[in-house]
């Protein structure tokens, strides 16, 4: 069972690491200092679907997490 569990915790991290990579949030670091001003962006589309999937999986990642901590410390 907890192999299973430190299985399914790496694929996770690695989805999470590919949509956060995917995410496109500006040129680069002239847009943090008022480089680049775009005004109010609403998500769309394929950005709406990696934010969503984003936050879905960060939540699948600490909640796996908890339970592998759960399950070691009980055995």
């Amino acid at each position: 069972m907890l192999q299973i569990l430190y299985i399914t915790q790496i694929i996770i991290s690695v989805l999470v690491s590919v949509t956060v990579l995917l995410q496109n949030k500006g040129t680069g670091l002239s847009a943090t200092f008022g480089g680049d001003f775009s005004g109010f962006h609403t998500k769309r589309g394929f950005e709406k679907f990696l934010m969503t999937a984003t936050t879905i999986l960060g939540a699948l990642f600490i909640i796996n997490a908890f339970v592998i901590f759960v399950i070691s410390t009980t055995s």
